[in-house]
Order: C-alpha cells, then sequence, then structure tokens
C-alpha cells in the first residue's frame, strides 16, 4: 500500500463499524429523502440525520456536504480526524469538521455475491440549486454514465482487464470481482491519486498508470476493455473539463478508440465502450458509425437516444454549473454555432461492443448496429455476451451445417397476436422477448410453427421438412425461404443453438 494511503485501512474499519453502506443508508433515510438527494436537494435527508450517532454523522458529512460538530466526527471517525484533513478528504475549524470530497457506498453484485464498496470523489457540485463551476481536474463520482458503464459491461471471468480513463476507479473496483488482473489508466494526477485510494479503501489490487489513452499499455492485450471516455462533444474553447472533453475535435475520441482498442484485445477480447457521437447532415448514423468498424471484429453498436443540439448543450452547461451564470449565454451561442458549422444536427448515445473475433482475421466480423431507444433488461452485459455467442456460433455455419443443429427457443419469448377480434386469422404474429433486450419481431405462421417446435430435439432440417409437409409445401423452397431467418432468430437471440 501507497504509505500516503496508510489511512484506509482504519478508515474502512470507521465505514463498516458505522454501518455506512448502501442499503442501511437508504433504509435510514427513507424513500422520499433518499429520491431527494437522487436530485441534488439535501433537506429531507437533514431531517432524518438529526441523532448525531455516526451513522448520521457520516451521512451529513459526507454525502449532504454540511459541517458537523468536531465531537460528532471523532465519534464517527475514531482517531482519523487529523489523518483524513492532512490528506485532504476533510477540513476542520476549531469546532466543526466539513468534507472536502465525497465518500459514497456502492453496492454492487457483478459474480451474484453481494459487495458493500465506498467511493471517493471530488464533492457533488450543485446540491440544492447552488451554482458551482467546477475545476479543469474535477474528479466525477458514481454518475448515470459510471453505472450505465458498470451495467453494460460483461462479468465472465477473464485473465485481464483494462478501465480506460478511469476517473474515481468505479470500473477499476467492478472489474478485479472477475478479472485476474486490472489495469486503470488516466491523464489527471487527481483522478489517479484517488483510483488507488479507492482500490486501497476496498482492499482491491488495481495497476494504476498516468498517460493519455492506450499510450500506457502500448504493447499489451487484454480480454476486457471497459471505457467510459471524455466523449463530450464542444468546441476546444474556454476551460477543459478533463473528465468530459478530450480535446480533440468532434467525436474523434470515439472513433480512435473504436479503431484502434482491437489492436490491445486477446483473441475473443471485449471493448465496451459508452459514447456520445455526431449525426451529421447527409449521413445515416449507423453508416458512419459503421465506417469504424474492423472487418476482423465482431461489433454491436447500440443507439439508445439521440438530443437535439440545443437540449445538448444545456444538458453541457448544467453539468459543468455554468447554467444561470453571467456568461451562460454566449457559452451556449458559441457552442450551437460550432456544432451547426460542423454539420452536425444531433448527437447520439449509447453502447459500442467490439470484439476481436476468433476465425474472422479475414474479415467475416458481424456487425450489427441498432436504433434500440426501448426499455432492456439490465445489467445488459449478459445479452451482449450472449449476442457474441450467437455470432460465434454462425460464424462460418454452411446451410448444410445449421440443418443439422438442433435450436432451442429461448425460454423468454413470448408470440403475439394482433387482429380484429374474433377474426380468424391474425393480421400479425409478433415475437417478443421479455428478456436482455426484449427485442421484438414481425412473423408469418412458418416461423411462429418453427419456434414454436424448437426445443432442442429436432435438427433444423427435419423440422422444416415436417413443416413442409404439414403446409404441402415444397421442402427446398421452405429451406430457400427460411434458411435466412432461421440465422435472424439465432442472431437477435430468440433461439439458441444446442
Amino acid at each position: 500500500m501507497h504509505s500516503d494511503l496508510d489511512f484506509t485501512g482504519p478508515l474502512r474499519d470507521a465505514l463498516v463499524s458505522a454501518d455506512f453502506t448502501y442499503d442501511r443508508v437508504a433504509e435510514a433515510l427513507g424513500e422520499e429523502a433518499h429520491r431527494a438527494l437522487g436530485r441534488n436537494e439535501t433537506l429531507p435527508a437533514l431531517r432524518r440525520t438529526t441523532s448525531g450517532g455516526p451513522l448520521d454523522t457520516l451521512v451529513r458529512l459526507f454525502l449532504l456536504q454540511t459541517p458537523v460538530p468536531h465531537d460528532d466526527a471523532e465519534r464517527a471517525l475514531p482517531g482519523l480526524v487529523d489523518r483524513l484533513c492532512n490528506a485532504g478528504l476533510l477540513e476542520q475549524s476549531v469546532s466543526e469538521v466539513a468534507a472536502r470530497t465525497d465518500c459514497r457506498p456502492y453496492a454492487t453484485s457483478e459474480t451474484g455475491e453481494d459487495r458493500d464498496l465506498w467511493v471517493v470523489s471530488d464533492l457533488t457540485p450543485g446540491l440544492d440549486g447552488a451554482p458551482v463551476a467546477v475545476g479543469p481536474d474535477h474528479v466525477l463520482g458514481i454518475s448515470s454514465a459510471s453505472t450505465s458503464l458498470a451495467q453494460l459491461t460483461m462479468r465472465e471471468p477473464v485473465g485481464s482487464a483494462l478501465d480506460l480513463g478511469t476517473g474515481c476507479g468505479v470500473q477499476a473496483l467492478h472489474l478485479a470481482a472477475h478479472a485476474g488482473s486490472v489495469v486503470a489508466t488516466d491523464v489527471n494526477a487527481r483522478a489517479l491519486w484517488m483510483t488507488r485510494l479507492n482500490a486501497a479503501l476496498n482492499g482491491v489490487e488495481v495497476d494504476v498508470r498516468d498517460g493519455s489513452f492506450f499510450e500506457p499499455v502500448r504493447g499489451e492485450r487484454f480480454d476486457l476493455i471497459a471505457t467510459n471516455p471524455p466523449f463530450v462533444i464542444s468546441p476546444a474553447t474556454g476551460q477543459r473539463l478533463v473528465y468530459r472533453d478530450s480535446g480533440l475535435p468532434g467525436d474523434r475520441v470515439v472513433e480512435d478508440i473504436v479503431r484502434t482498442g482491437p489492436d490491445h484485445l486477446t483473441d475473443g477480447g471485449w471493448l465496451q465502450v459508452l459514447a456520445n457521437w455526431s449525426i451529421v447532415d447527409g449521413r445515416p448514423w449507423d453508416e458512419r458509425l459503421g465506417s469504424w468498424l474492423r472487418d476482423d471484429c465482431d461489433a454491436l453498436v447500440v443507439q439508445r437516444e439521440t438530443l437535439d443540439p440545443s437540449a445538448y448543450v444545456e444538458l453541457w452547461l448544467k453539468d459543468s454549473g455554468h447554467h444561470g451564470g453571467p456568461d451562460y449565454a454566449r457559452r451556449y451561442d458559441t457552442w450551437l454555432s460550432w456544432l451547426e458549422e460542423a454539420g452536425i444536427r444531433g448527437i447520439g448515445f449509447g453502447w459500442i461492443n467490439v470484439r476481436l473475433a476468433d476465425g474472422a482475421r479475414s474479415g467475416g466480423g458481424r456487425h450489427e448496429l441498432l436504433e434500440w431507444p426501448y426499455d432492456v433488461e439490465q445489467p445488459i452485459g449478459p445479452a451482449v455476451h450472449a449476442w457474441g455467442e450467437a455470432a460465434s456460433a454462425l460464424r462460418g455455419l454452411t446451410d448444410d451445417e445449421l440443418l443439422a443443429r438442433t435450436l432451442r427457443t429461448r425460454d423468454d419469448v413470448q408470440q403475439e397476436t394482433v387482429g380484429r377480434p374474433g377474426a380468424e386469422d391474425p393480421e400479425a404474429i409478433v415475437l417478443r422477448q421479455q428478456r436482455g433486450f426484449r427485442r421484438a419481431r414481425t412473423a408469418d405462421t412458418v416461423e411462429a410453427a418453427f419456434l414454436g417446435a424448437c426445443d432442442g430435439d429436432l435438427t433444423v432440417g427435419r423440422l422444416l421438412g415436417a413443416l413442409g409437409t404439414l403446409l404441402e409445401r415444397d421442402e427446398a423452397d421452405l429451406r430457400a425461404a427460411y434458411l435466412p431467418a432461421v440465422r435472424e432468430l439465432v442472431a437477435e437471440g430468440f433461439l439458441g443453438v444446442g
């Protein structure tokens, strides 16, 4: 352990002793106050944490950012107040102690085992509507982006993992639960210190390295790379916020990671990126992003939402604490003008998943670019992994080989019929997944009957033969017509390969 972090063991003991865990804090605050705190409003939680006991004190100190009496702080953090002040986590006056950093309880269960963690970051800006412009080296804490990436990331056991642009180290803490070794990189010295602190505080090993993008891991390969890069699409003017601004034009940072990331993957390794991208005049988003993808890789790109330029600019000016400030209108106008001049008519947000595909070295990687703003099952990582498994199963599979395979309809697939009440035949049949991406597709009676019969017993060829006999259709015609649909049903997760 780094000598300047020798307080982390006693701090962990104090947090455990006070029962300062996610579940216990939520219970102590109650639903209403907990939801209000999620909206950055502290008053309901302040009213529920007046006992002076260790749990209430830690909630007020770190989560509500309100000073606490010195004696209460000493009871909650016995023998630690001076040490934490020296380390920069707290500050004190004669009678009170205040937090200079956030220390937040966090609960995870990547491997089916619940873990209580704590994450130290810079203080949450904008509590109770106070305008706070964050500094250039601000280290963001647990955010909607970090939890989205955590839900996207696969949790199969791997030998090595990389958290690229680690920030306060949230992803590295997740990865440490299922990776033999974890490397975390960043260009922000303060972020690197906090990642080391959080690793030590939670008793995990993380190799923390300073440097830009893949520079600190040149020549190395990983089984899994997870990254929430500084993807905000903004003009390179004014102060750069390292946690969100790359300094590169447009969405170039995301493009560079997608193009070069596979050079740092082992065979079968995955790169998972949470990102923004530009939607430009005259070119479909999927065509543009598709040009970034390599032929030797499988790729699943999911556009979850799109924002128009003004909504996007407002979102990030609020994020940086400029909303309502004296130069808000000027910043807003400059940013909008820049987007307009660049031909950016919208900004897409979503997930880019790329796998260096075994057996696809000479091309043949499966690329699917999907607009899917609908509700999905979280965490979504297992569904992305299943998509990759289906792509592997289908790669190089000839029609004759597919006809000889047995398939099984996934348990969560349900059939819906659409039509007038009392009509003899439905106008449409919809197949809908209840889990994962919760995809839906329309099907004809042959596809529906085929899915209904796929229980892993009969081969695809025998099933299509039986359907041909039943429907008095030529078997060869049926195979030619429906084998492409069978491949799609496997690729989209309606059918599993037996």
